[in-house]
């Protein structure tokens, strides 16, 4: 998947989406309060699981178009402000062999 350069907060498109309907009517219509549709509306708070859920019954649309937009704001987000010293890399032995102990103990219980 590419990245997109700068992704808009998911609540400025939902924005687009409401069209003339008003926060408060659209809050209602999804069952939340106008306060939460319109943290969402104004970039303050993010489109949970649940709301991706209701914004697609909501307007036809997926829950996964909701949802990945926000992935891909909190994506950009995060590499903007993460420091730029790398990370050390972990070597694919070392995760097998963090597996296979997981795995030992798992396969004890029921």
């Amino acid at each position: 998947m590419t990245r997109m350069h700068s992704p808009p907060h998911p609540g400025r498109v939902l924005k687009e989406y409401l069209g003339d309907s008003t926060v408060t009517a659209t809050a209602a219509r999804l069952g939340v309060t106008r306060m939460t549709l319109s943290r969402i509306v104004s970039g303050a708070s993010g489109i949970s699981v649940d709301m991706a859920c209701r914004l697609g019954d909501a307007f036809g649309t997926s829950p996964e178009l909701w949802a990945g937009m926000q992935l891909q704001y909190d994506l950009y987000q995060a590499g903007t402000r993460r420091s730029r010293k790398p990370y050390r890399k972990l070597s694919q032995e070392a995760g097998c062999e963090q597996h296979k102990t997981k795995t030992k103990h798992q396969s004890t219980f029921p």
